[in-house]
Formats: structure tokens, sequence, C-alpha cells
């Protein structure tokens, strides 16, 4: 099948009219006028106290000869000054120049408030404060229909940010007076929880903030509960203090992540995207995967593989790479629903990719105390299989369809493409390095991010060089100094990208550049509303089970189910989180759940990492499931299809996403956790097993589904290939080998079938 694509117009054709994120229904702006640029301002110095404060150097140590960034950073300023006075004198316009002033200061000057290095306690009260801030002011430029309204908005949004200044001003006497408020702290603490919540509710809709309020009430009013219910009874006071202030509440651990790791790789990806990142793998994907049996369908699925390992949001996948991959498979042939569903899988796939997961990762890490690499470990196997039931729907698919792929001369060459950006890859390279090494994923991160900016910085400056062997020079250059400042200190890498962008200021490509990278520190902020938001809020629900053990309650129940039957304690836990995840983000979906089952689990014999994944998974699985499903309906607008019918073929193709989970409980090996009895060249003949078992239910279970293997299924044939399957999943006694006897007899009877109808065409 060939056909002439022209794919930048085919985006722009179908995309949909108004750029939304599907997760929070807010435009991909800032809006206009004034207060679209001093929101723009306000996002970029969010970005910038992240970083300083993410990276974690002390801004008064000193480096250089007694010098310290703090030096470096009062000249800079004052020189920044000196110029705008100078344009001002010269009747230019200073308006935006004196609001990245303010800015820059704000965001350096809360820190240098505590000599350089800030509290965690105080870094999550003005991240929580900066997040309000800023989804006030979205909230008011982009949904106020009146000027009264626009003011409301953002009267609420630094309501909020002033709760932030209030822990950053009184942190030492806050920490005194620990467990006695006072009323000012309990009015600040109220104006905490009611602001979020109302904030979560109009950027998020209703679900959350009804959940966390549910819980919230249960702190109050739970000792009117009948028994085991109950509890001894909090006042108001004791869950103000719990809730709004110390690190149990909204200001909890997922608050933490949020705060370090989760801002630090969601910049990380920010920046990756504006370097070229994710056009280079959409072109290494079309080169390698285009010209195959339903090419543009396998392309959706690398591409969206690729793009998880920098990216690790699921729906934001979903909307970056759907307005190419959707119109493209539709053109192509595939139906609708078809294209939106394998959109929708496969960028939902981004959370589970290593080695940047999904925000939960990192999470799950910091609860459980894991180093984050065991936890890319555990996710190595089942995101291969994931990806690779996608790819095989679509093989399967575009083969019961006859779809062909799309001629070589229309694609772009692997090699070629290879050798013009491989460069891009030197950062994501080194944040995996990194990440196996045993360096933290906050250093790996700062890391990954320097890199990244120094990449783009230099890409800018070489290209105004005019020979060949000039720019091999500076690349070498910078890529010594880059290697001497990470082995000596992190504040040089600092300075390298400092150096960077003086001498990008001072020509016209450069100050492009620039622009670039501020943009890409504002659109980062931006695109954390949803995942910042969800973790403060939920700190509620996990503040509620610290104060009042309604965790032991459920526990108990739960385990009392699963001394009995495991199995269904699992399907509990399973069907629990699709039915939370209909309503709330897969953050706050696993938080609750985890909290909730993930120790039950543990106590019922699945081991910790295992136990906290199979809760993650379906966290997931929630936002392909119907009738919510998240990512099937952001892929909607570009289908031009129902949100339910992508929703269903969504799950068709994720089925071994809803079947990973079970087997590596009942086998730990698939997750590569160490197995009692099982060690060295044994433990890796069991870990091949189970691959080669997983994989071989997977290739079944597509085949059952999509009607065809190499030629279409008869419907008795479907029902084999099911149970086939089934079998090799099923943890009992002789289902394994009955199972390989049904896939083998399967297989050999549909080789033959095929090959006896097409004997006669051959003669």
């Amino acid at each position: 099948m060939s056909q002439g694509v022209n794919t930048s117009e085919l985006a722009q054709m179908e995309a949909p009219s108004e750029a939304v994120n599907p997760e929070h229904g807010l435009p991909e702006s800032f809006g206009e006028g004034f207060l679209g640029r001093l929101l723009f301002w306000i996002a970029v110095s969010f970005s910038t106290f992240q970083i300083i404060t993410s990276f974690g150097i002390p801004l008064d140590q000193p480096f250089i000869a007694g010098l310290s960034l703090t030096h470096l950073f009062a000249v800079t300023m004052v020189a920044w000054a000196a110029w705008l006075i100078g344009l001002a004198v010269r009747r230019r316009s200073i308006v935006d120049g004196a609001m990245a002033w303010v800015a820059i200061a704000v965001a350096f000057g809360l820190v240098l408030w505590f000599g350089g290095s800030m509290p965690s306690q105080v870094v999550r009260t003005l991240h929580v404060g900066f997040l309000c801030l800023v989804a006030g002011a979205m909230i008011a430029n982009h949904r106020s229909g009146s000027s009264s309204l626009r003011a409301v908005g953002w009267i609420v949004g630094v309501a909020s940010f002033l709760v932030g200044l209030y822990h950053w001003l009184h942190y030492e006497e806050l920490v005194v007076r620990a467990g006695d408020l006072t009323t000012l702290d309990l009015v600040v603490g109220i104006a905490a929880l009611a602001i979020l919540i109302y904030l979560v509710w109009r950027v998020m809709g209703p679900a959350l903030p009804i959940v966390a309020g549910l819980f919230l009430s249960y702190c109050l009013f739970g000792d009117y509960l009948p028994a085991p219910l109950d509890h001894r009874g909090y006042s108001l006071e004791q869950v103000i203090e719990h809730m709004s202030f110390g690190t149990e509440g909204i200001y909890g651990t997922p608050t933490l992540v949020s705060a370090t790791y989760i801002f630090l790789f969601i910049l990380f990806g920010a920046f990756m995207e504006k370097a070229g990142v994710i056009d280079f793998f959409n072109d290494i994907s079309m080169a390698v995967f285009g010209d195959k049996q339903g090419g543009p369908g396998k392309v959706c699925v690398a591409s969206s593989a690729l793009m998880g390992t920098v990216s690790g949001s699921g729906v934001a996948n979903v909307v970056a790479s759907g307005q190419f991959t959707i119109p493209l498979m539709k053109r192509f042939g595939f139906k609708s629903a078809f294209a939106g569903g394998v959109e929708a899988t496969s960028s939902m796939g981004g959370q589970i990719m290593p080695p940047v997961m999904g925000a939960v990762a990192f999470i799950m890490a910091e609860t459980i105390d894991v180093p984050y690499s065991k936890i890319v470990e555990a996710a190595i196997i089942p995101a291969i299989l994931y990806f690779a039931a996608c790819y095989l729907a679509v093989h399967l698919e575009a083969g019961k369809s006859n779809l062909r792929g799309l001629p070589k001369s229309e694609l772009p060459n692997a090699w070629t493409e290879m050798k013009k950006k491989w460069f891009l890859l030197a950062p994501l390279g080194v944040l995996v390095y990194l990440l196996f090494a045993g360096y933290t994923p906050l250093f790996a991160g700062a890391v990954g991010l320097s890199l990244t900016v120094a990449l783009i910085l230099g890409t800018a400056i070489v290209a105004g060089f005019g020979t060949q062997a000039l720019r091999i020079a500076f690349w070498i250059g910078l890529a010594l100094v880059a290697a001497y400042s990470l082995a000596s200190t992190v504040t040089l890498v600092v300075l390298v990208v400092a150096a960077l962008s003086l001498w990008n200021a001072f020509t016209g490509r450069g100050r492009t550049t620039l622009q670039a990278c501020v943009d890409a520190m504002a659109d980062g902020a931006r695109q954390a509303l949803p995942v910042g938001l969800a973790c403060a809020v939920v700190g509620i629900v996990i503040g509620t089970m610290t104060l009042t053990g309604l965790g032991t309650i459920v526990g108990t129940w739960m385990i009392s189910i699963g001394k009995e039957n495991i199995f269904a304690a699992l399907v509990l836990t399973m069907i629990f989180s699709l039915i939370l995840g209909m309503g709330i983000p897969t953050i706050p979906n696993y938080i609750i759940t985890s909290s909730l089952a993930a120790p039950i689990l543990l106590q019922l014999d699945v081991p910790l990492i295992v136990s906290h994944m199979f809760v993650f998974y379906f966290g997931i699985m929630a936002d392909l499931t119907p009738p919510v499903a998240l990512a099937a309906f952001a892929a909607a607008p570009m289908a031009k299809e129902s949100g339910l019918k992508i929703g269903i073929q969504a799950m068709k193709i994720a089925l071994p996403g809803f079947v990973i989970p079970y087997m590596a409980v009942y086998d730990p090996t698939l997750m590569l956790q160490p197995v009692p009895g099982l060690e060295g060249a044994g433990y890796w003949l069991a870990v091949v097993y189970i691959v080669v078992k997983a994989s071989l239910a997977m290739v079944l279970w597509g085949v059952a589904s999509v009607g065809y293997f190499l030629k279409p299924l008869a419907w008795w044939e479907r029902i084999w290939a099911a149970v086939a399957a089934g079998l090799l999943v099923a943890a009992i006694p002789l289902t394994d080998e009955i199972g390989f006897v049904l896939s083998a007899l399967f297989v050999g009877y549909h080789v033959w079938q095929t090959r006896r109808i097409a004997k006669p065409a051959v003669g």
C-alpha cells in the first residue's frame, strides 16, 4: 500500500483546534497581554527556584579564590539592572526585562534567606505555594469570563503562595512550637487545605478533592462510626497541625518527591524536546519501522517507547506524538478507534519505560526506600513485553487488513539521521550510566539537565563557526570541560552552562536559543501542575492513614481474605485501583492504593517491589479502562472517534499489561527479583523460562484478540488460543505443561492449514 504522506500538513489538518492539556483541560499557554507575561515569568521563577534547590549546591560555598555563587549572582544582577536602566534612559520598553529580573531575584532570594541551603520542609511548602500560584493564575487567565473573576483567581493563587511564604518566614518558630499552634497558624493551616482542594477541583475535576475530603472528614468525625471503623477522635487543631504542618500531610513524601525528582525530570523532558530529541525519535522510528507491515502503527509504538525513555508522562505522550501518528495511521488504512487505541496504549507505556519512568517510580523508590535503579531493573522485562504486545497487535491488525509498509523513498534514512543527530542521545546516555552506577536520581537528573542545556547552547554556538575543524575542536573542548566539572563538583557544571549562556547572549542566533531555554523552563513549570497538585492533595489521604490507623483496619480485612485466597486479594486490589483510577490520575491512585494494599500484599509474601509494581501497573491501566479512560479520551479529538471505542481497543491491545502483574506476583523472576533457593545459573534459567512463557502467552492473546495469525482465525481457533494463553498464566500445577502442548498444537495446526490453503494458488 503506497501513499504520499505530508506529515506536517496532515497533523495540522486533523489536530484539535485548540491545544489543551487533557490532564487539566487548560490551554498550553499562559494567556495574553500583561497578565500572560506575568504568569510566564512566575513560571520561570518557579523553575529557577526548583533547579537551585534540586541541585543542592550551597550558594554561599566558596569555590574559586573565596568567591561563591552568591557573589557571581550579585554581580550578574547588578549588571543586568544597569543594562535595564540604560534601556529605560534610551526610552526602550523594559517591562518584560524587569519582570524577568524580579523573577530570577525572587527565586535566588528565597534560597539566600537561608544562607544558600534551604531546609526540606520549606522547599516543600514553597513548591506547593508556587504550584497553587501558577494554577490560580492559569484559571484566572483562561477560564474567567470577567475581570472580577480574573482577580479572584489571582487572589487565590497569591494567597496560597503567601501560605508558603509564612512557612519560609517563620520556619524556626514553627519548629520550636511544633504541636502547639497559634491562632494565626490555625488560620494559615486551614487556608492551605481549603485553597489546595479548591484549586485541584478547578484544575483536575471533582474526583480527587472528593476523595481527599472524605478522608479529611474521617479524621474529624470518624469517632462517631461503628467499630471497627471508629477511632479515638481528633480535634480540629490536631488535624490541621498534622495535615498542614510537618511532613505527614500535604507536605509529605509525595510532595518531597514532586519538589525534587519529578520536577527535575519534567524539566529534563522539556529541554530534551527543545533540543529536538522528540523529532529525532520520530525520524528514527519512521526510518526503521515505516516500511514494515502496518508501518505507521509500528512507528507509533516505537516513537512512544522512545519518548517514554525521557518523558514518563502517558497522557502528555498521547498529545505530543498523537497529533502526528494518529492521522498518519488513519490515512494509511487503520480504523480510527484502533489508531487511537494504539497511541493511547503505547503512550501510557511511557510510565513503565526505563530509564525515566513515570513520576510514580520516583515516589515508589522514596516510599519503600530502595534505589531508583532497582525500580528500573524490575520494570525492564515487563516494559519490553508491554511494547512488544502493542507492536504485535499492530502487526496482526495490519495483516488482517492487508496494510503493507510505506515506500522507502518516502522515509528518512536511519543512518543519515544518526550521523546528523547522534549527539542528542549523549545526555540520556549519561543519565542511564549514572542511574545504574549507583548515583541518586537527583544527581543523575541534575547532570542530565545540565548536559542537555549545554548541548542546546553549544549547538547554537557551533552553528556560527565557519569550518568543520572549529566545530570539532569546540565539541571536544566542551566534552573535556564537562567531564572535568562532573569529576570535581556540580558547581563547575553550572558555571559551564552560565559561560555558554553568556556567549549566546552576544549573537542573534544565541539569543533565540536562550529564549527557547527560558520557554522550556516555563513549560516545565506548567507541565508540573497536574503531578504536583495531585502529590500535595493526596497527602491528605496519607496523613489520614498515619493519624487514624485506617490502613490497619483495611489491611486486617484484606489479610483475612488473602489468607484464604491470595488471588482474591489481588483481584480486589486490581478492582479498587481501576475504580479509583477512573476519577483520579495515576500518582494519587498509586499512593492511595499502595498505602492500603501494598503492605498487605507484602504480608502475604509478595516481594516488596512486586507488590508496589502491581498497584502501579493497574493505576496505569485505569487510564485505558472505560468508561473513564483519560488516555483514550485524550486521543479522541485527534482520532475523531468516540473515547469509549478507543478505550475498548486500548484494553484489547494492552491485555498483557493486565496479566503481567499477576504473573510477577506468582513468579517474581519476571521482575528480576530474588527468589529463595535460586541462585546463579539456576536463577537466570528461571528468568528465561518465565520470559518465554509470558511472551508465548502474549502472542496467543494477541492472536485471539485480533482474530488473525498467518490467516484469519475461526471463532473456535480464537478460543483455542485464548485457553492456551490462560493456562500458561495460571499458577496451578500442570497448567504450564498443558498450555505449552495446546500452544504447540495450535501453531502446528494453523501453519498446516495456511500451507494447505495456499497450495492450489501456487499451482
